[in-house]
């Protein structure tokens, strides 16, 4: 139920069912009060009959008028009695009165008449005259309840009718919010891939879904104009400081041409080191920005990175026989996935280096594929990251303590999940029993 349009469809079924159960119910009341208050009426009418007969005619004329009603055959509904205070039957076609009858208020009992053979519901009023006569007035309604019956039965089957029509109704209003959302949600998921050109395509109306849309594009647009702002700050960003800081060695290599000891040659090739790592600093971070920026998804080419990750162990196993460790690459079949070659290579030199300078044994690379993705993953035999400090290594900038006599600037993974991110993937660290598993994973719908 934490979906909304489900806790909408729910709702829509849950109101749906109730007015169609309130709707039956309030129908079936009111025939059922119906039909009552006519049975009821028609046992006063005849009480009040019977009682002017009496008052006229004493209880012989009552007993006429009671015997005459039963006579006719246009109220074989009616119910009489007429007993005299010894308690003898003067008469009626009822045999003896109802123990559950008391002289006031209209009643329901069930009894039998005398002429039939099987009991009846009916609707009575009994009556106790002043000369200690007892009169018992009514009318059959075993027909109406049975119509009654049908009624209930008609409603269950009409409640069963109302249970699907409200299912369908609560799926049609699900499917009606899905499908409107269905345009905002695919622009969304296509700007999140990097098409930034697109927009969601507006139907014209005056809506709430409308208004979501139109809300959407004023919203990509500002993002495109930010990322273009983005993409001219950087360049001009880049162009800035690279040009004084290649002045920077030229300057230090004429320093160190005219250094006249050994000492001034040391201290400039120290500044020159220094400048170099600036300057690979500022490479770093601001293709870090780019990337996560989704700059660059213009130049992608299909990529066999199988083959990529052959060429880079070729090109670190020198390093790694230097510090007395080992690069292999697991067989895999050739795996071509839309890609930026460049910095995709980058991103894995990135985790081969990590591997290097703070792992130790084979550092093992391999290519992984699910239905979805594709993963480079770089393992190592070292002491691994603790799982609490794996996001900190992750952050920009961010050195554990092992990482701390290497030099560096902490922005070797974070230009992995960056290049991750731009490929619509991610980057994970996991344990490698022993050491670290770093998993670049890249989807294959990009590109």
């Amino acid at each position: 139920m934490r979906s909304a349009t489900l806790r909408f469809a729910a709702l829509v079924f849950a109101l749906q069912l109730a007015g169609a159960g309130v709707t039956l119910l309030v129908v079936r009341q009111i025939t059922a009060d119906r039909l009552t208050q006519a049975a009821t009426g028609e046992a006063e009418r005849l009480r009040g009959q019977l009682l002017d007969a009496w008052a006229a005619g004493g209880q012989a004329g009552a007993a006429r008028a009671a015997l005459a009603r039963l006579d006719r055959s246009d109220r074989p509904q009616s119910v009489v009695l007429l007993i005299a205070p010894g308690g003898r039957v003067l008469a009626g076609n009822v045999a003896a009165w109802p123990p559950d009858v008391v002289a006031g208020p209209p009643t329901t009992i069930e009894i039998f008449r005398v002429d039939r053979d099987r009991p009846e519901r009916m609707r009575v009023i009994g009556t106790d005259l002043s000369d200690g006569t007892r009169l018992l007035t009514g009318h059959v309604i075993e027909g109406e309840l049975a119509f009654v019956g049908a009624l209930e039965a008609a409603m269950g089957a009409a409640m069963a009718v109302a249970l699907l029509l409200a299912g369908l109704a609560g799926w049609v209003a699900a499917r009606i919010i899905a499908q409107r959302l269905e345009r905002t949600v695919d622009t969304v998921a296509a700007v999140a891939a990097g098409d930034l050109n697109r927009r969601v395509a507006l139907s014209g109306g005056d809506d709430a879904f409308e208004a979501l849309a139109r809300s959407v594009n004023a919203m990509l647009d500002r993002i495109a104009a930010l990322v273009g702002e983005l993409k001219l700050a950087t360049d001009a960003l880049a162009h800035d400081l690279r040009s004084p800081l290649t002045r920077l060695r030229a300057t230090l290599e004429r320093a160190l041409a005219a250094a006249d000891s050994e000492e001034g040659r040391l201290a400039v090739l120290r500044a020159m080191d220094e400048g170099e790592r600036l300057l690979g600093m500022l490479d770093t971070a601001l293709r870090i920005t780019r990337a996560e920026a989704g700059i660059g998804r213009e130049a992608f080419v299909a990529t066999d990175l199988a083959a990529m990750l052959e060429e880079l162990a070729e090109l670190f196993e020198p390093l790694a026989e230097d510090r007395g460790m080992a690069i292999s690459v697991v067989p895999s079949p050739t795996m071509v996935v839309p890609a930026h070659r460049e910095m995709i290579g980058q991103a894995v030199a990135n985790m081969i280096d990590n591997a290097l300078k703070y792992g130790a044994g084979t550092i093992r690379l391999s290519v992984e594929q699910t239905a979805a993705t594709v993963a480079i993953v770089v393992r190592d035999e070292g002491p691994g990251i603790a799982p609490a400090r794996r996001t900190e290594a992750l952050r920009r900038f961010g050195r554990l303590d092992a990482a701390r006599h290497e030099s560096g600037a902490g922005l070797g993974l974070s230009l992995v999940a960056a290049v991750a991110h731009l490929h619509g993937g991610t980057l994970e660290l996991a344990d490698a029993a022993p050491g670290l598993a770093v998993r670049l994973t890249i989807g294959r719908s990009h590109g």
